[in-house]
């Protein structure tokens, strides 16, 4: 689940980034980030808590 969450997430802010390179979307990464930066700590924590145990698979 650990690495699909990363290679999502890499797709995700690639796209974003392409789009507003070639002038599709505006966007302020600076006023987003200010407002919504909560939201990567409770997708960092749900990520690590859908992270199967390595513990868990040596059983």
């Amino acid at each position: 689940m650990k690495g699909n969450f990363i290679s999502i997430a890499l797709i995700v802010i690639g796209v974003v980034a392409l789009a507003v390179n070639l002038d599709l979307i505006e966007f302020n990464l600076i006023a987003l980030m200010r407002k919504w930066w909560p939201l990567v700590l409770i997708a960092i924590g749900a990520a690590l808590f859908f992270t199967p145990d390595d513990a868990a698979k040596k059983k």
